[in-house]
């Protein structure tokens, strides 16, 4: 890694102005940025950084369709649905993840056990989400059309005070929200994402970015910077729990579930991670979300060289 951040460095020492180039990122809150200042990454740039926070993918995809943001991170289900409104983008990264987080909560009192009792009952997600994803593929897996349950579209804070107040049955949603949910005994998982979504994160790039060849070395760079903090995150668990915990105001008990059980790691785009996408597109093109049936090997930059050792 060292050689290709010193390779990155002296391109970038080429530039009319050491901070020449200003890269614009979408974040999640206690994602990207929140790792990176507690790894150290962020120091000695030889670019700006401009952080723009997002609460959920659905308004992160919509800045990246405008052109507001140049890169951004986004899940494998929200990122096909800006791809399906013609946005230009390109996934230029791929965090793989054990997806246990991302889960159906009910109740902790709640008599439903298991995703064929859900008929008839409400589900509270973000529309096109993670969480929705996982809602659609448990109902399909226990024999229960898509239209047999009630759906409610909420942000993640509204979908937990509404399976707190019984204003629905479940709620489809991710960490570290699940982790919040179990340590405060507040939600119960009845079905966990393993073995039903990929675990699949995407740094996407505007093309407009990716087209410029300094923010494209800039980026370069910050994939590395990622990858690296992403790495020391996993070898100091309970030192970033506690950072990440002030982050997102959640307790350092949840944080460090959440974190601790997805085992994350960057890496470069590969087919094998083509292919996931494309399972992911079909299935979403099958229940009628997405209206055109979506090639997404286009959609998928692999220029990018992600360093897997510092």
């Amino acid at each position: 890694m060292k050689k290709q951040l010193i390779a990155v460095s002296l391109l970038l020492a080429g530039m009319t102005s050491a901070q020449a180039v200003t890269l614009r990122i979408a974040d999640q809150k206690g994602n990207m940025r929140a790792e990176m200042e507690a790894a150290n990454q962020l120091q000695n740039l030889g670019y700006t950084l401009e952080w723009a926070e997002f609460p959920a993918a659905a308004p992160l995809a919509e800045a990246l369709n405008a052109g507001a943001v140049d890169a951004g991170i986004i899940g494998d289900a929200p990122l096909l649905f800006s791809l399906a409104a013609g946005s230009q983008v390109k996934a230029v990264a791929v965090s793989k993840s054990v997806p246990f987080g991302t889960a159906l909560l009910v109740r902790p009192d709640s008599p439903i056990k298991n995703a064929a009792e859900l008929k008839g009952k409400s589900i509270a997600t973000g529309r096109g989400s993670i969480g929705h994803f996982l809602a659609l593929r448990a109902l399909e897996q226990a024999g229960v059309s898509d239209k047999a349950v009630k759906w409610r579209f909420l942000t993640p804070s509204d979908a937990r005070l509404a399976l707190d107040s019984h204003s629905v049955d479940a709620w489809a949603t991710w960490d570290p929200y699940t982790a919040l949910a179990e340590v405060t005994q507040s939600g119960r998982i009845l079905v966990n994402g393993t073995g039903l979504v990929t675990g699949n994160s995407f740094l996407a790039a505007t093309d407009a970015a990716l087209a410029d060849k300094e923010k494209r070395a800039a980026l370069q760079d910050y994939v590395n910077r990622l990858a690296a903090a992403d790495r020391w995150a996993n070898h100091h668990v309970k030192t970033y729990s506690q950072t990440l915990a002030k982050i997102i105001g959640f307790p350092a008990a949840a944080a460090e579930k959440a974190f601790s059980r997805r085992q994350s790691h960057w890496q470069a785009t590969d087919d094998a991670t083509v292919q996931q996408q494309q399972q992911t597109a079909d299935f979403y093109h099958k229940v009628g979300l997405i209206q055109k049936a979506l090639e997404v090997k286009p959609t998928f930059y692999h220029g990018l060289i992600v360093a897997q050792q510092n």
